[in-house]
């Protein structure tokens, strides 16, 4: 009915991926125009035509059941949509679909298939009804035993998502954790964690810094110590000052007072590590009503 070269032409022509271009050509008898059209009218090619721009805005999500979560951030381009009761109705969806199936990476996660439809033909979905980028960017699950608890919080609706993960403990201690978590932005869970040539980096700045100031060269070791221990306490979760506590006690010790030990964090804040493009308000608007 049609070859590797018509599909080949097709995603040329069109820009959509091969899967979907195999679809509109067995939908379409292998006629190249009646499958151009069948892209465009369920929004698959307008879809791959958005796929170059940049979506920096959006939300987390974050959803418990059990002794499963999930959290994962959905990118939009502009706060505008993101604030759309359509794109939080499909996060939602999208929040609970991940949540209920087992799946550990983006490619399986997207290949999903639910009432006949798969993840990433979602997403196309809303791309053509909103008319802008929309991008499944990352997610994370974790799984607990009953003697473990989830902490969770979310900042600014949904700007800031975090996971914390307690042995031991209560919910509410796991959800000042979590609330910690997202206020404080810690690098690491504790000092194992910190990479050797991380530390090792900065502890070859602390010494410069302290060459630079006059110290002595023979004191500068035992200095550095205590650098050391209070670059920990900036980068590090357990070591960092409890954003609740009046006594200036950590994280680590406020946990373990209550009978828990932290075995995991996760925090997403939306755009992260993206580019983002500098846009006015006003700009912004037209961009929507442009399409």
């Amino acid at each position: 009915m049609f070859s590797a070269s018509d599909v080949k032409e097709l995603r040329k022509k069109t820009g959509a991926g091969m899967m979907d271009c195999k679809k509109a050509l067995q939908a379409s008898n292998g006629d190249m125009e009646k499958a151009s059209e069948w892209l465009r009218e369920n929004g698959i090619a307008k879809a791959e035509k958005k796929s170059s721009r940049i979506a920096a805005e959006g939300t987390t999500s974050i959803a418990v059941d059990g002794n499963k979560a999930v959290i994962l951030e959905v990118n939009s381009e502009t706060d505008f949509v993101a604030k759309n009761p359509e794109f939080q109705a499909f996060v939602d969806k999208l929040t609970n679909i991940i949540l209920t199936h087992d799946v550990t990476t983006m490619d399986d996660a997207l290949a999903l298939t639910v009432d006949g439809e798969t993840v990433q033909e979602m997403v196309s979905a809303i791309i053509a009804k909103i008319g802008e980028k929309i991008s499944f960017r990352r997610f994370e699950k974790l799984t607990k035993t009953d003697e473990q608890v989830f902490g969770t919080y979310s900042h600014m609706g949904g700007r800031i998502g975090t996971i914390v993960l307690l042995n031991g403990a209560n919910s509410q201690v796991a959800k000042d954790v979590a609330m910690h978590v997202a206020a404080m932005n810690p690098s690491y869970l504790n000092a194992s964690e910190v990479p050797s040539d991380v530390l090792e980096h900065e502890k070859q700045i602390m010494r410069e810094e302290l060459l630079n100031e006059g110290k002595p060269a023979d004191k500068i070791d035992n200095i550095l110590v205590g650098k050391v221990n209070k670059y920990y306490s900036e980068i590090c979760l357990e070591d960092q000052i409890f954003i609740k506590a009046e006594n200036k006690e950590s994280v680590g010790k406020y946990v373990k007072a209550n009978g828990g030990a932290i075995l995991k964090m996760i925090r997403y804040e939306v755009g992260e590590g993206i580019e983002k493009k500098q846009e006015n308000f006003a700009e912004e608007v037209m961009n929507q009503i442009k399409g």
